[in-house]
């Protein structure tokens, strides 16, 4: 297991046929996650509340931004003119990864508008 935390990991290509985090281990991480829940240890989830659409769109955005560069991307949900959630999964395996939380570790430093 790498010792590093999960903020300062890089996502890495997951192959098919590695087999998703166990339940354990899914527990273990989001102890270093703000927030974040799973969802029967298939994905991660975060809901938030903004001041308005146009703070949404910009951490939306940023976002983006980070999954592009991170090569993993979450679904993003704009709901309620100023409600977003977030859900990661790795599609590949059909369940969680070290990805999910590494980028969800660094989603939870974006600022927030």
């Amino acid at each position: 297991m790498n010792q590093l935390p999960l903020n300062q990991r890089v996502c890495t290509p997951c192959q098919i046929g590695t087999p998703p985090l166990p339940p354990a281990e899914v527990e273990a991480q989001l102890l270093q996650l703000e927030d974040w829940q799973h969802q029967e240890w298939l994905l991660l989830r975060k809901d938030y509340e903004f001041k308005d659409f146009a703070a949404v769109m910009t951490f939306a955005s940023e976002v983006a931004r980070l999954a592009e560069a991170e090569n993993h991307h979450p679904n993003i949900f704009i709901h309620d003119y100023r409600k977003l959630q977030l859900t990661l999964q790795t599609h590949k395996i059909k369940g969680l990864s070290d990805n999910d939380f590494i980028l969800a570790a660094k989603i939870d430093q974006l600022p927030k508008p």
